[in-house]
């Protein structure tokens, strides 16, 4: 090397001696590594960190080494302006070459950047000293970087989390939502434990929950895994809508009682006229089969007498499930009463639908100048007896009308023209 190479080269190794020891100032003054030496650590990150604090105190020893280096070289060329053939290989020899020599227990036990135990003497060439000292210091930081944000992401949320949780469990215990007796009195308890398991690991050993970025090369280079977190919090959620819902039931539930007793008092009331029509149709209509009618719902009484107990003695986690399941089968109940009606009084419908079909072919035939048709008049009385006596034989009543609709029809055919509709009208 010529004088200005040296110089040149001295130059950028003075530059780079300022910037690694900016960066190891900063690392030691990173508040990740003050966290890392002050706390209680377990798992992988114990184990991480234990191997990193020996990297830094490496990475120590190699600066103080590249430094005396670099200030040996700064001494040897400042002997001459000019320096001569033998101090220009000297330099270059230093500059270039392994001129650096670490050994005893700086290095002993200290990981090399393969993984493996260091060797007990090492020799650098400044270059080499300043890769070396890059790679350790690349990893360093990235492992306090990492604890580090873990550490200002995760606790600061769960202890927010926890803060909800105690508001959301305050207010359950007044609405009666309590372990052992209510399903989402359980999940709060269950979501407690979870985040104090939760913390406290996250403290302890902040880099289990680090998931690092795939293909990145930057310290730090990934995020916190809120996994677990984000779990809590969705179960909180749905404990916070369960008792939601349960405050609901608390502001409405006399409005809602009010509304199942009206329900279940018409299921009742048309029941009773379902009952009342059978014992009609049964009098009034022959060889006809009459479904029976149950009586009112027991269980459903029960079942809202119970509710009305619950909002009594405020017992809102028990009443919202009631009612939800009273006002379905409640309405149901309705439902089947009125289907029980319509079967009931279908023989009576039919009996009615024969009464005006009779009426309709007699006042068709009156229009027509036949009222007075001794035939007609037959048939019309024979099916008339049979409509309007009791019991009614519905199946021979029909027959006595269909037998009045043919003779009709017959009658008005030559008065009409086009066909003629057996049952009705042409």
């Amino acid at each position: 090397m010529d004088r200005d190479e040296v110089d040149r080269a001295l130059a950028r190794l003075d530059a780079e001696h300022e910037a690694v020891e900016t960066s190891l100032l900063a690392l030691q003054d990173h508040a990740g590594r003050r966290l890392l030496e002050g706390a209680g650590l377990t798992g992988v990150t114990k184990e991480r960190w234990a191997a990193t604090e020996q990297s830094i105190s490496l990475l120590w020893a190699y600066f103080d080494a590249y430094a005396a280096a670099l200030t040996s070289v700064r001494e040897l060329r400042a002997r001459r302006r000019w320096p001569g053939r033998e101090d220009l290989a000297e330099l270059t020899e230093r500059l270039r070459g392994p001129s650096v020599t670490l050994s005893g227990a700086a290095l002993h036990a200290a990981p090399t950047i393969a993984g493996g135990p260091a060797r007990l003497t090492e020799r650098f060439t400044l270059a080499e000293l300043v890769d070396r000292m890059n790679e350790l210091y690349a990893r360093s930081l990235d492992l306090v970087v990492a604890a580090d944000a873990v550490w200002s992401a995760l606790p600061a949320r769960i202890d927010l989390l926890a803060a909800e949780l105690h508001r959301t469990r305050s207010l359950a215990h007044s609405v009666g939502v309590r372990p052992g007796e209510h399903p989402s009195g359980d999940d709060l308890e269950s979501i407690t434990a979870e985040l104090t398991a939760l913390r406290a690991e996250v403290v302890s050993d902040p880099l289990a929950f680090w998931v690092p970025a795939p293909g990145s090369s930057a310290p730090g280079g990934g995020r916190p895994d809120t996994g677990r977190y984000d779990r809590a919090a969705r179960a909180l959620e749905d404990v916070r809508r369960e008792i939601d819902a349960v405050l609901t039931v608390r502001q409405d539930a006399e409005q809602r009682l009010v509304r199942l007793r009206d329900v279940l008092s018409r299921a009742d009331r048309t029941l009773a006229e379902a009952r009342s029509a059978r014992g009609e149709v049964l009098a009034k209509i022959a060889a006809s089969e009459v479904p029976a009618v149950s009586g009112p719902s027991i269980a459903l009484q029960e079942q809202l007498a119970l509710a009305a107990e619950y909002r009594r003695h405020s017992q809102w986690h028990r009443l919202s499930p009631l009612l939800e399941s009273l006002e379905r089968e409640a309405e149901d109940e309705l439902l089947r009463a009125r289907e029980s009606l319509t079967a009931v009084t279908a023989p009576l419908a039919v009996r009615a639908e024969l009464r005006g079909r009779l009426d309709a072919y007699k006042a068709k035939v009156a229009r027509h100048g036949l009222a007075e048709d001794p035939f007609l008049i037959e048939r019309y009385d024979a099916a008339r007896r049979m409509l309007w006596s009791a019991p009614c034989d519905l199946r021979v009543a029909e027959e006595a009308v269909l037998r009045y609709q043919r003779a009709a029809a017959d009658a008005l055919v030559p008065r009409q023209s086009g066909p003629v509709d057996q049952r009705g009208e042409s």
